[in-house]
């Protein structure tokens, strides 16, 4: 049954709110889904429909929905004291409290936080931080950095360059000078006849191809995400990362590993890096540090980047009103306290991920299905039109919005994205739900194959 108000809501949607990511004329006609509430890995439509969302919003609500603790924690500090800036010699309790509760989490020596409040301005951060590291060390022309096509760097100006969505870059006029890109590590697509660990070193080595082609005195950063994710969940082979940590140390290329999606569980591990075994010099990290519960981002850098930036790099002319929000670093807190306290990560790693990998495994089974690939509570799976080879439908993306719209209408929220159907649930995730989340995926399978087959 509808809501009453959902039809009159819907009109207020459609005359005065711009939606991301969508057409919002189509959209407008359509009328959006407005979603009311939420418990555990369940959220509900005004309509009353329960939902299972495999997707944990927008791959951020790691501890899952309806944990009073985390409004708790935003009340006291809003009564306490609301707000104040990092400005003018001064910041508070809470937002100090979280930078040295990241660098005890974070791997290495990275032990420094700028705040921000995304990961698209964690990235506009580094990008300039970066360029002012090398300039004020005498190498202002160290000032390229290297993304990946379709990488997912977010939508500001500086984060949309960095990453390589051509679509993105069609709008606004991107990227910006002196951001160029390499091709991604996605085996399924041009891995040809190459063992995934053979492919791993093959795409490794297109970093240092284009570090030798612009000249490593002008070369600044390497930028990835250690799973591309909004493209389609890319996972790398395990050789990939190691032999890009071992380019950029050669060159003296300082690497950022995006951890927007990846930190704070979603690998099984606390950050992707770890997951894939190297060490990054910078990482942003938003998302999963509040589980999407308020707004926050993080640059993060490690011992060498953040003792020039002090020693040398004079007044950082940088920053936002709401840099280091203590309402944010409050509510960052008691996330992590809840992560770390009912060991969220370590059981989703050993109890949940083994088997969601098994059933994920299954579903890879499906005629429909020709990879389905997985890392910790992370994965796709990729739709083509013949089992038997490795290719994509002819009109890539009509199937995977088909697929995505039926598992809605049988209660469970996966993203698409061309073909693929991607996979991020809420770290607390059952077993039972696994299985729930298994039976609902098969049926959505066949009800598109069905549509198809007509």
């Amino acid at each position: 049954m509808q809501h009453p108000d959902t039809t009159a809501l819907q009109r207020l949607d459609a005359a005065h709110h711009l939606h991301p990511f969508n057409d919002n004329a189509a959209l407008a006609e359509r009328g959006t889904r407005i979603l009311t509430r939420g418990e555990g890995c369940y959220v509900w439509d005004a309509d009353g429909n329960q939902l299972l969302d495999a997707f944990a919003g927008l791959w951020c609500v790691n501890i899952g929905y309806g944990r009073k603790e985390l409004g708790e924690a935003a009340s006291r500090q809003m009564t306490e004291l609301a707000y104040y800036n990092s400005f003018f010699q001064c910041t508070t309790e809470p937002t100090i409290r979280l930078a040295a509760k990241l660098a005890e989490l974070a791997p290495g020596d990275i032990n420094h936080a700028f705040f921000m409040n995304s990961g698209s301005e964690a990235n506009d951060t580094i990008l300039r931080l970066v360029r002012h590291f090398w300039a004020v060390q005498d190498q202002p022309q160290k000032n390229i950095f290297i993304g990946r096509h379709d990488g997912y760097h977010g939508t500001t100006i500086g984060g949309a360059s960095l990453g390589g969505m051509k679509g993105m870059h069609k709008q606004g006029g991107l990227p910006i000078p002196d951001i160029h890109h390499i091709d991604p590590p996605f085996w399924f697509a041009d891995g040809g006849d190459l063992s995934p660990d053979e492919y791993g070193l093959v795409a490794a080595r297109r970093l240092e191809d284009k570090i030798l082609q612009l000249g490593p005195e002008r070369v600044a950063a390497f930028i990835g995400e250690p799973i591309m994710g909004a493209i389609g969940v890319y996972i790398p082979p395990q050789t990939y990362w190691p032999e890009i940590e071992r380019i950029c140390r050669k060159y003296d290329v300082l690497l950022i590993a995006d951890e927007v999606i990846c930190g704070f569980g979603r690998t099984g591990e606390w950050f992707g890096s770890q997951y894939f075994g190297f060490q990054p010099d910078i990482m942003p990290v938003a998302k999963g540090i509040t589980s999407g519960y308020i707004p926050l981002g993080a640059a993060m850098f490690n011992d060498r980047v953040a003792k020039v930036l002090k020693e040398q790099g004079g007044e950082l002319a940088h920053g936002a009103t709401y840099s280091g929000h203590p309402v944010c670093a409050a509510v960052a807190l008691e996330n992590i306290r809840i992560l770390q306290e009912e060991h969220i990560v370590e059981r989703a790693r050993d109890e949940v991920a083994p088997y969601l990998a098994q059933r994920w495994a299954e579903l890879g089974e499906h005629r429909l299905v020709g990879e389905a690939r997985i890392a910790g509570m992370v994965g796709a799976l990729e739709l083509v039109p013949d089992k038997g080879r490795r290719a994509f439908f002819e009109d890539r993306g009509k199937v995977g919005s088909l697929c995505r719209d039926l598992a809605l209408r049988n209660g469970l929220i996966l993203r698409a994205t061309y073909d693929s159907m991607l996979l991020s649930p809420p770290l607390i995730l059952t077993r039972d739900q696994v299985d729930e989340l298994f039976g609902k995926i098969w049926k959505s399978l066949d009800e598109t194959a069905a549509e198809l087959g007509k």
